[in-house]
């Protein structure tokens, strides 16, 4: 069986709207001869009757009413693939994992819908290590780990405290701060995909117990109840306030950088606008 080709259905479903060839043809600027052809290709390609033609009467036949469906289908997936290519540039898609870019979130949103009306601004959470980015659920993404992919380009917009987050009636929640050393004999809740904490922050000799979790909600839940403590980036504090929580700052720990990254060989139009916001944001007192 040959190929069937999208101007084989469009022309199928034509006829069917139109009631017609005559009708049909006017509507796909093509004569009613092509019109025919064009059908006739199709039943061969498929090896069966698509329409009962008489010299009123052109109707579906009853496998004809099941490739017409399936047709409006492709069709409409075409057509919309179409779309979204032919629009993305009007649309920026930016991925994050847990906490967007924190306090700055809102003022990234009303400033770029300020200074760039044309283009669509959607933040998008996807728990996943590029931040959606390999998942192709966004154009860009806001990372708080360095990336391994060799597909990916990445820059540095900022960095962020490292806190700790422990539940409001544990003892080192009565401090302003706190060391990683307070926490080495504690257990430590940590997501191994997207998280900006693992053991290794402590000496080998003094790291804590670690529990997994893989999304924000149930790391603040069981932090909540005092069983773990979870040291975490300045922004989940800020995109992530909970009853029975509280953050304290880890005073000898490194800060996060936090990065935006975009594909290689195919960065959005918007990349290097995004990165002088965001950047600009980040150094702001």
């Amino acid at each position: 069986m040959r190929g069937v080709e999208l101007r084989q259905l469009r022309c199928l479903v034509a006829i069917v709207d139109e009631g017609g060839f005559t009708d049909a043809a006017a509507v796909l600027g093509v004569s009613q001869a092509a019109v025919s052809r064009t059908l006739a290709s199709l039943e061969q390609a498929l090896g069966v009757r698509l329409l009962r033609r008489t010299s009123r009467v052109v109707a579906p036949t009853a496998t004809g009413l099941r490739v017409v469906a399936h047709a409006r289908r492709v069709l409409g997936e075409v057509d919309a693939l179409v779309q979204e290519v032919a629009s993305g540039h009007t649309r920026l898609r930016v991925g994050y994992a847990w906490s967007a870019v924190g306090r700055h979130t809102v003022a990234f949103q009303r400033q770029w819908a300020e200074r760039h009306p044309g283009t669509e601004l959607h933040l998008v959470r996807v728990n996943a290590s590029s931040a959606g980015l390999a998942e192709g659920a966004c154009d860009l993404a806001v990372v708080r780990r360095p990336q391994d992919d060799r597909r990916f380009d990445t820059a540095i917009v900022g960095l962020e405290r490292r806190l700790c987050a422990l539940a409001a009636d544990d003892p080192l929640a009565r401090r302003r701060s706190v060391r990683l050393a307070d926490l080495g004999g504690r257990t430590l809740l940590i997501d191994r995909r997207t998280g900006t904490t693992t053991a290794d922050l402590w000496p080998p000799d003094a790291r804590p117990a670690v529990e997994e979790t893989h999304d924000v909600d149930d790391w603040l839940t069981v932090i909540a109840t005092g069983r773990c403590v979870g040291v975490t980036a300045e922004s989940t504090a800020h995109q992530y306030p909970r009853p029975g929580v509280v953050y304290r700052p880890v005073r000898d720990a490194e800060p996060v950088a936090v990065r935006l990254a975009w594909w290689r060989d195919d960065p959005h139009p918007a990349t290097q606008a995004v990165i002088e916001l965001l950047t600009a944001l980040y150094r702001a007192p």
